[in-house]
């Protein structure tokens, strides 16, 4: 093997200890630069949340930008007009603004923001152009739904739950004035009590609440230690609020169980609607009052199942399907008019809408949901209806989220956001690819991203990325990360092995009790013989990188092959045994995606862990994970780290402090990933041509 050069893309200022903990990049301009830089990352910007007037005439959407200076994303208000494509700002300021709702009657928005301080409420007066703060809360709302008649917003909010018997009784010496104790002991009770991004839970659970549109006191309409409605629906005539809840004393073990219930203001009576075996959620009345529609899924213990759309005669409580034959996972249901339905679902690598008749008749209106998820090409998007126009986010693999409606059944395009950072940039092609895996002839679909100036007689070093989830989907979407690999001369290859999302329940299903397993590293083996075959990928250069499920399958690989010459495992389960009773996951994942208990079922879950394996690794392996990580905690890449170290086989761990389990959740935090990469890759890849 050839001796690793020094780290070379760019500047390190490194802490001599046993993992490689080094600053960020110094980066050059990149203002004049025709390809994409790490630094363009900041200048990228998505739409997400457009919502559509009652009118049709005008559309609302959250226009969303990173921001260089404080390393996040900001998040301000637009106004479309629907026929034109001329936009205004409606807010846009040093706040942030999410969750805009058009009033019934079209002349208010109400909104989120964090403008007076915390976030809260406020409605803006369209006509008026004049805006008021109608909440003081304790708590950070969501969920916003207007009243019909426009008088009332409906909300969620956290409460706290009442302290517990062990908390009652449990008395401690009051503390002096100005003396400095230790930090107090955080009692834990509950089965479900951390969550990966918030960390330890408050005891507090979610409740529906309702508010006068002009400000006012909130109103608080459930009770009891259980979450309700993240999806609000007011009955038409508005005397009544349709959510879902698991009101059972064994809520927390019940992870796919949930009822729709109906809660009366006038009498505050709360009343249960329906009670199958499963989940319903997402409903939605028919404009004319006739019927709800809800998605419904079932509760089997495996990991993966389709939702199906529903639909309630609500006089007569009758309910029927209308979704029987669609084998895929259905979503967010929106009325288009009183007979037909607007749905949406993952086909193939790509987010669809569709209508649906009340007889079931379906038609696709487009496959161009996108661009939500700016560092992985994963399937994103979100739509409105209103007076028979859809606004939906659009994107393409060479682009992000924009905002763009069809109306009389054509589709136009409102926005171009990135038209000044990527406009002028040469970027890397995707070309989708289709083969059969040498397991079992199982068709598998992935796509490849070529590099900028792209030369078909030359051979490119080639990087297999494999997705997480497992049953999540990539597809031709933009990618900011994959750009960056592509734009330093890699080939990005990327497949939709078996278990992903957007096939059916079949495919999804053929990982059941295989995560991670030789059957799924034969879908990404067979994928990288394709690309070889192409002719333009050097056999010699290869490299392979995941994250997430995409982390746990990489470890596997390279203790299964070693045709790779470096990998990067991101975010991993090394050690099943010990992860699902560690992790924020394990009250689904110990019965949906294992057999059982751990300890009753060692044999399977070592079997599984890439740490069964680690004897066979001789491929450089980078290890690189978030401290506060609770969906794969870091103590796992600690596991294969030190294993390696045994073994010496050359490894490193990058560790980034603070991070939750989304690594990239922050500009820089997307950069490192991407630059620490490359790096380590590119100490190991030899000249192509």
């Amino acid at each position: 093997m050839k001796k690793p050069q020094a780290f070379a893309p760019f500047i390190y200022s490194c802490i001599a200890s046993a993992t490689l903990l080094c600053a960020l990049p110094v980066f050059a301009s990149t203002a004049t630069s025709q390809y994409f830089e790490s630094e363009d990352i900041f200048a990228l910007e998505y739409a997400n949340d457009p919502q559509v007037s009652p009118d049709g005439k005008q559309v609302v959407y959250v226009r969303n930008s990173n921001d260089i200076m404080t390393d996040g994303t900001h998040s301000s208000l637009w106004l479309l007009d629907v026929k034109t494509g001329h936009q205004s700002p409606l807010f846009v300021d040093q706040f942030n603004y999410g969750s805009p709702r058009w009033s019934e009657d079209g002349s208010r928005i109400a909104f989120i923001s964090d403008r007076s301080g915390s976030r809260q409420i406020h409605v803006h007066y369209v006509k008026e152009n004049k805006t008021a703060l109608v909440s003081q809360l304790s708590k950070s709302p969501g969920n916003l739904n207007w009243s019909p008649d426009g008088e009332q917003l409906a909300f969620t909010m956290n409460v706290p739950a009442q302290p517990t018997k062990l908390a009652k009784a449990t008395k401690m010496p009051k503390k002096p004035e100005g003396a400095k104790w230790s930090e107090p002991a955080v009692l834990i009770e509950r089965a479900q009590y951390q969550a990966d991004g918030q960390g330890f839970l408050k005891s507090e659970f979610r409740h529906v609440f309702v508010l006068p549109s002009t400000g006012g006191k909130e109103r608080k309409l459930t009770d009891g230690d259980f979450n309700y409605g993240s999806d609000l629906s007011w009955t038409p005539d508005g005397k009544a609020l349709i959510f879902s809840a698991n009101t059972s004393k064994d809520w927390e073990y019940q992870p796919r169980d949930s009822d729709l219930y109906q809660f009366t203001l006038a009498n505050s009576q709360l009343k249960q609607l329906t009670s199958m075996a499963g989940q319903e959620t997402s409903a939605v009345f028919s404009p004319d009052g006739k019927y709800l529609a809800f998605v419904w899924g079932n509760n089997e213990k495996v990991p993966y199942t389709n939702g199906k759309l529903k639909l309630m005669d609500w006089r007569s409580g009758e309910i029927k399907d209308l979704t029987k034959e669609l084998d895929r996972d259905v979503e967010n249901p929106q009325w288009l008019d009183n007979s037909s339905l607007v749905i949406q679902f993952d086909d193939k690598g790509k987010r669809t809408l569709s209508s649906v008749s009340l007889s079931g008749k379906l038609e696709q209106l487009t496959d161009q949901l996108s661009g939500a998820g700016l560092p992985q090409p994963y399937l994103s998007g979100e739509y409105s209806v209103a007076n028979e126009v859809i606004a939906f986010t659009q994107g393409n693999a060479q682009r992000p989220a924009d905002v763009a409606v069809i109306v009389d059944g054509k589709t136009r395009t409102l926005t171009a956001l990135n038209e000044d950072v990527l406009g002028h940039k040469k970027l890397g092609q995707v070309h989708e690819i289709n083969y059969k895996s040498s397991f079992d002839g199982e068709p598998i679909q992935g796509w490849y991203i070529t590099p900028p100036d792209f030369d078909p007689k030359k051979k490119y070093p080639m990087m297999l990325e494999i997705h997480g989830g497992p049953h999540l989907a990539y597809g031709p979407h933009f990618s900011a990360e994959m750009q960056r690999f592509a734009k330093e001369g890699y080939v990005v290859f990327y497949d939709n092995h078996r278990g992903s999302s957007s096939y059916g329940e079949r495919f999804a299903m053929l990982l059941h009790g295989k995560y991670s397993s030789p059957e799924d590293y034969a879908d990404h083996d067979s994928g990288v013989n394709a690309m070889i075959d192409l002719g333009f990928v050097d056999k010699d250069n290869l490299f392979i990188a995941g994250g997430s499920a995409g982390g746990i399958a990489t470890a596997y690989a390279v203790g299964l092959t070693q045709r790779y010459k470096a990998a990067a495992v991101v975010k991993p389960i090394i050690n099943w045994l010990s992860k699902v009773l560690t992790g924020d996951s394990y009250l689904y994942q110990t019965f949906h995606q294992f057999p059982g208990v751990p300890w009753e079922n060692v044999e399977h879950y070592w079997k599984r862990s890439p740490l069964s394996l680690v004897g066979n690794v001789t491929t450089p392996t980078m290890l690189m994970t978030g401290e506060a990580d609770r969906r794969t905690p870091i103590s796992e890449s600690e596991q294969f780290y030190q294993a390696l170290k045994i073994r010496k086989v050359d490894t490193v761990m990058v560790r980034i402090p603070g991070s939750p389990h989304g690594i990239a959740n922050k500009p820089s935090r997307m950069i490192t990933k991407i630059e620490y990469i490359l790096a380590w890759f590119n100490q190991y890849k030899t000249s192509s041509n």
